[in-house]
C-alpha cells in the first residue's frame, strides 16, 4: 500500500470521529481526466474533506509554512501535496499543479486563496481559471458548510455535522490564444457564482446576487 492510500485510510477514520457529513451529488464526479475541485475556504477541514471522500486521486495545494509544523508537517509531505507561497506568483506551485492534472489527477483548489473563518464567501483569485484553462481541466464545484462550527463542538465533545453538495462539471470555453486578465477575471466570477448557488444563502457572501450571474464563458459536462 502506498503512502498516501495509507494516509487516506487514516484521514476516513478521523472524519468519520470527528465530523457527520451528509454528501449529496457524488455521482457528478468525473470517474477519469483532469480534475480541479473548486471548494469555498471556511478552515482547515475544507482540503481534508474532498481528499478523504473523492472516489480519485486527489490533492490539495498547501500554504508551504505547513511543512515545517512538528508531526504534521512530515505527513503532509508524505502525503505529497502541493506546496504554495502565499502572496505571490508561485511558478513552481504551478508547474506542480499543472503536472499533477496532466497525470490526470484531481486538484482541490479554494479560489479565496484564504480562510473566511466565518463561512461566507470572499473575493476569489483569478488563479483557478489560468490553471484550468492551461491544463484543459474541468472545474467540479464542491460546496462545504457547517464546518466552521468544528471547535466549538470539538471542546463540548461533539461531532460536527458537515453538508457537502457537488454541482455540474464545467469546462472555461475561450476562443484562442492567451486569455486577458479581464477574461480571466470574468471566468473565475462565473465559475464562483456556480459555487455560491450550492451554498445556503447566508453563505453566498459576495456572490449572494445570483441574478448577476452569467456563463458567457462556461461549458457544462455530464
Amino acid at each position: 500500500m502506498s503512502a498516501r492510500r495509507f494516509l487516506n485510510v487514516i484521514l476516513r477514520i478521523l472524519l468519520k470521529l470527528l465530523v457527520k457529513v451528509e454528501i449529496t451529488g457524488m455521482e457528478n464526479v468525473p470517474k477519469q481526466g483532469p480534475l480541479i475541485l473548486m471548494i469555498n475556504h471556511i478552515n482547515f477541514l475544507d482540503p481534508l474533506l474532498p481528499l478523504g471522500l473523492m472516489p480519485r486521486q486527489t490533492t490539495a495545494f498547501a500554504k508551504i509554512e505547513t511543512l515545517s509544523y512538528p508531526l504534521l508537517g512530515p505527513l503532509i509531505r508524505l502525503y505529497g501535496v502541493v506546496p504554495v507561497r502565499r502572496g505571490e506568483v508561485d511558478r513552481r506551485a504551478l508547474r506542480q499543479a499543472l503536472a499533477t492534472l496532466a497525470r490526470g489527477e484531481a486538484l482541490v483548489v479554494a479560489p479565496e486563496g484564504t480562510r473566511s473563518h466565518h463561512g461566507r464567501l470572499q473575493p476569489a483569485r483569478d488563479g483557478i481559471a489560468y490553471i484550468a484553462l492551461r491544463a484543459g481541466a474541468t472545474v467540479l464545484p464542491v460546496a462545504m458548510w457547517g464546518q466552521e462550527r468544528f471547535f466549538a463542538n470539538l471542546k463540548r465533545l461533539r461531532r460536527t455535522q458537515v453538508h457537502v453538495r457537488i454541482g455540474q462539471p464545467f469546462r472555461f470555453a475561450h476562443g484562442g490564444g492567451k486569455a486577458s486578465r479581464d477574461e480571466l477575471r470574468a471566468m473565475t466570477r462565473e465559475a464562483m457564482y456556480q459555487l455560491a448557488a450550492l451554498l445556503p444563502p447566508e453563505y453566498r457572501g459576495v456572490y449572494s446576487d445570483l441574478e448577476r450571474a452569467s456563463t458567457r464563458f462556461l461549458v457544462k459536462e455530464g
